[in-house]
């Protein structure tokens, strides 16, 4: 799972950055006329937070002290996300298309990253030390 999570991070991150410089360059007149400007940005950086804890998720899976707590490692990454799809992406849908209702799914991603944080926490509660 190492490398699911690297890479789906480093797509996340792929695609914050360049969701960032669209929405501050080729979308900025409509996401300012339309007053989602902050939405969008929103979902960008919530985008770019949880693509490095995707990466940090990927990179204690390869961790030895980690092996007890696996299950809770890929929780937190499936959490993550899933989470990120749903919270970042319904709300930038929200700040391009203005279909209210997508608002209503958003928390559903916000839980889901909380599971995540969650679960990454058990995990470092969980793993062994290294000394």
């Amino acid at each position: 799972m190492l490398r699911l999570w690297l890479v789906c991070g480093a797509v996340l991150g792929f695609v914050g950055v360049a969701a960032g410089s669209f929405g501050a360059h080729g979308l900025k007149t409509l996401l300012d006329a339309n007053g989602q400007a902050a939405n969008w940005e929103t979902a960008v950086r919530y985008c770019l937070f949880h693509a490095l804890a995707l990466v940090l998720v990927g990179l204690c899976a390869g961790l030895p002290q980690a092996a007890a707590a696996r299950g809770l490692l890929n929780s937190a990454g499936w959490s993550f996300l899933i989470g990120t799809l749903i919270f970042s992406g319904c709300l930038a849908a929200l700040a391009l298309s203005g279909v209210k209702i997508l608002g209503a799914i958003v928390p559903i991603g916000g839980v889901l990253l909380l599971v995540g944080w969650a679960c990454l926490a058990a995990t470092g509660w969980t793993c062994s030390s290294a000394e």
